[in-house]
């Protein structure tokens, strides 16, 4: 088992030497724990013939399990298995937890918030997470100054160290020859999962901010004695100036980040992990990885791209069988709006709008609320339901065409078969294609 961990961890590795070099190769990350999506993902690293790097948030799978009911142990477990199903070897698996830290804790004391932290680091070391972005940029109860300020540097790094050394004591208790695990530091402002006002595109991280960023994360794992895992240090998270909105896209702009890629260019060992990039255009990609941000994110376009599917394979399926007595109709837009009306708190603080542009909003916007709303029993029902439906009664290729034109010519091109399944991971992987040119690793 460790010699498989080591594999993984020295694929990471290659990348950053290569930007070293002067190649501009990259990886993506997955960050979903959606099944269609880990499915595609891994239909795209077995075409590419490479690693697939999938990421879990501290929202998403922690201790306490998250909004999607796991812990990192569960999630890991995930992963494998879908991998695995998918062919994909295990060495060519790597596990990463993104934005690990206090931010699930954040309206609790710092001591029990960091406790809490500390723990969500360790178990993802447990569960075999190689690759730790570590974050403790948030405010927290009773944190010093004003409630909608950043916080100290020098505290936010102080913190960031004691993650460290909780990584590091429990990659002590691993068998030996487990390889450690390598780190990434600093964060995007605001926090993930896209900016909620349409007005203007963040500005790019300042190239002092990004140098004092690194400096004192240097020296608070020095004041810890965590000198061997800063060796481990492999990138910093900066915000490059891209983000999405619900309705708009703030596309990468090379000359407003140039003092970014001045500066990385000037670290050796050190590449930038952008956050944010989805539904960024394939030569924006590419720019970001020539520009040393040699890891991308991407989440919500991934289920934003499953979402549109189904949803096209529900209008097929109201024109092919909503006529037909004998057929009970998925419903899919409906169950998915009334868990949606039902449990707001996923989408409030992103759509705002009368109720009709809410219900726009909700349903087709890039922020993709629509993500949390997946794992409810009755859309599950739902979408299950449009599946077996439009396996029993296949529809013609015509009526497929008019609502999933890209799975429809890869029907046509005998690719893939006219299951509904297989056209969903056709879908998604127009997303991960895009990703994978851009980091030239492939297909």
């Amino acid at each position: 088992m460790a010699g498989l961990s080591a594999m993984r961890v020295r694929e990471l590795r290659d990348v950053l030497r290569a930007q070293g070099a002067g190649e501009a190769r990259g990886i993506w990350s997955v960050c979903s724990a959606h099944r269609s999506v880990l499915e595609a993902a891994v239909e795209q690293a077995m075409v590419d013939g490479t690693p697939l790097l999938v990421e879990s948030t501290s929202n998403q799978v922690n201790p306490e399990g998250g909004y999607t009911g796991q812990t990192p142990a569960d999630f890991a477990a995930f992963a494998r298995e879908v991998a695995g199903e998918g062919g994909l070897f295990r060495e060519r698996l790597l596990l990463g937890g993104d934005h690990l830290g206090p931010h699930p804790y954040r309206s609790e004391p710092a001591s029990s918030a960091m406790a809490k932290a500390r723990e969500l680091v360790r178990q993802c070391v447990l569960a075999g997470y190689t690759k730790l972005h570590l974050d403790a940029s948030m405010r927290l109860s009773g944190d010093p100054g004003p409630p909608d300020t950043a916080l100290d540097p020098e505290l936010v790094t102080e913190r960031a160290a004691d993650l460290c050394a909780a990584a590091e004591d429990a990659r002590a208790g691993l068998p030996r020859g487990t390889p450690a695990p390598v780190y990434v530091i600093g964060t995007d402002v605001p926090p993930p999962g896209g900016e909620t006002a349409d007005a203007a595109p963040p500005l790019p991280t300042g190239r002092d901010e990004v140098a004092r960023t690194v400096a004192l994360s240097r020296e608070a794992f020095a004041r810890r004695g965590l000198e061997a895992a800063w060796d481990r240090v492999i990138a910093v998270v900066v915000q490059p100036g891209v983000d999405f909105t619900a309705s708009v896209v703030f596309e990468y702009d090379r000359a407003r980040a140039a003092p970014l890629v001045d500066f990385i260019r000037s670290a050796p060992g050190l590449v930038y992990e952008a956050h944010s990039t989805d539904y960024q255009r394939p030569q924006a990609l590419r720019a970001l990885v020539e520009d040393r941000f040699a890891v991308l994110k991407v989440g919500p376009w991934l289920t934003f791209a499953f979402r549109q599917a189904v949803f096209g394979l529900e209008a097929v399926e109201l024109d092919w069988l909503g006529g037909r007595r004998s057929v009970s109709l998925s419903g899919l837009r409906s169950a998915l709006e009334a868990a949606m009306a039902e449990r707001p708190e996923h989408w409030r603080g992103h759509h705002h709008g009368d109720a009709d542009g809410l219900r726009t909003l909700r349903a087709f916007g890039y922020a993709d609320r629509v993500r949390y709303y997946w794992p409810s029993s009755e859309v599950q029902a739902a979408l299950l339901r449009l599946f077996a439906n439009l396996r029993t009664c296949p529809p013609p290729l015509p009526l497929l065409g008019q609502y999933l034109p890209r799975p429809y010519e890869a029907v046509r091109g005998g690719e893939i078969p006219a299951a509904p399944e297989s056209l969903v991971r056709h879908a998604i992987r127009e997303v991960t294609r895009v990703y994978s040119r851009a980091c030239a690793m492939g297909g």
